[in-house]
């Protein structure tokens, strides 16, 4: 069936105008410390000697995937809200698709290396300089980019085979998978179920092999001493809290049939937007390795 829809009309957070200042003013701050925060803490790391080690050298590319994966949404969400046309072309639809799978598929996959890393680290500290030298971290953030680039070039080329010939309102601030396939003009049912195998699984199973691999670390902190405890506890207790606050959502909106809940927009502001703002307050407000960098960077 032929495609006849050119763009898209996004009905945005709300519809009230009286909202839509505040909605500008919200998201803007909320976006502004997002970039902000994540630039702080890649300034940090990367002007410290201190800060050398693979665990913050991953924390630089979760940074970095934070921003990135924020800024698909956010600043489209901002303007919008003082815009009198709220439409987005096709063409642009489908590269928000791609940019927010690769980049949230990105933090997933940093997300598990960091875990790898913390096990190797507490595990089997007598070998950890030797497995994670720096050519294997290297290889390995380089599979986190081939691997989401893989997931989101699946995700861009099943949505792209769904024809879409009217109506083109989209409600949601942005565009994403289960709102936009509703306005297929064919029946979804298989393209739904590759789609859930796609991102349904990849969040699903990631975030049990990270549980499992976190219960294992802060199983092994038994034999440790009293220092060694609370520093593994205090570094893998944020890991856990970020994990558990991306993977909720994540879960929530793709593991499910191809319907839509009242509840979705609130959602997706939580994983798209909360949760990269969140992030390096979690891993600087309980490290006290970031916050004593920070302070000399500030104070040198």
């Amino acid at each position: 069936m032929r495609n006849n829809v050119t763009e898209f009309i996004l009905l945005g957070l709300t519809q009230d105008p009286e909202m839509h200042k505040i909605v500008f003013a919200i998201f803007l701050g909320l976006y502004t410390a997002t970039i902000l925060g994540n630039l702080l803490i890649v300034l940090t790391i990367k002007t410290s000697p201190s800060l050398a080690s693979p665990m913050y050298f991953f924390l630089t590319n979760l940074s970095i995937a934070d921003s990135c994966f924020s800024t698909t949404t956010a600043p489209k969400l901002i303007v919008d809200s003082i815009s009198q046309t709220n439409t987005i072309s096709f063409d642009q639809c489908i590269t928000q698709i791609f940019s927010m799978h690769f980049f949230g598929c990105m933090e997933i996959l940093i997300l598990i290396v960091m875990a790898f890393d913390r096990y190797v680290a507490i595990c089997k500290p007598l070998h950890y300089p030797v497995i994670m030298n720096q050519r294997v971290c290297s290889i390995l953030i380089l599979l986190t980019w081939g691997l989401a680039f893989l997931h989101s070039i699946v995700q861009t080329i099943l949505i792209l085979t769904v024809p879409f010939c009217g109506p083109n309102i989209i409600d949601h601030y942005f565009c994403d998978l289960q709102p936009l396939l509703r306005l297929g003009c064919m029946d979804i049912y298989v393209i739904n179920l590759l789609l859930v195998f796609n991102s349904g699984t990849l969040c699903t199973v990631s975030f049990i092999l990270l549980m499992v691999s976190y219960t294992i670390i802060l199983h092994s902190l038994r034999n440790h001493s009293a220092e060694g405890k609370r520093k593994a506890l205090s570094t893998c207790s944020s890991h856990i809290i970020v994990v558990i606050i991306f993977f909720g959502p994540c879960i929530f909106m793709y593991t499910r049939p191809p319907t839509t809940f009242p509840l979705d927009k609130l959602v997706s502001v939580f994983y798209t937007i909360i949760t990269p703002l969140l992030n390096p307050l979690i891993y600087t407000l309980r490290n006290a390795e970031v916050k004593n960098a920070m302070k000399k960077l500030w104070n040198p």
